[in-house]
């Protein structure tokens, strides 16, 4: 399992997850949730109390994902799968993307 913050405009939103079986679950945090002046990251990610659940990398997500020539660069570089989206995603949008939304790993304490 791999973890990552979603930030957005440098304030924590919300959790994205891969699961050991590669699925994917999106949750915001109670506090994003209950602050009505805080928006949702995206149109098909409303803010709602329960979990999203994908067996893909949300489309959101994927979209912030390089393409082409750049992500091979980007893959290369940083010794990524280019299979590996969730790896992609954590390496490229943690800083260098367009939008309020980033997405920055979780680090393990073990």
């Amino acid at each position: 399992m791999r973890e990552a913050k979603v930030l957005y405009k440098d304030e924590e939103a919300g959790i994205l997850t891969q699961h050991d079986d590669g699925s994917f679950t999106y949750c915001y945090l109670d506090s994003w949730l209950h602050d009505n002046s805080k928006p949702c990251i995206s149109l098909t990610l409303p803010k709602i109390e329960r979990q999203f659940h994908s067996k893909f990398l949300f489309p959101f997500f994927y979209n912030m994902l390089p393409e082409g020539s750049n992500k091979q660069v980007v893959c290369k570089l940083n010794r990524i799968d280019q299979e590996d989206y969730f790896g992609l995603l954590m390496t490229t949008a943690k800083n260098d993307n367009i939008g309020a939304v980033r997405v920055v790993k979780i680090i393990d304490n073990v």
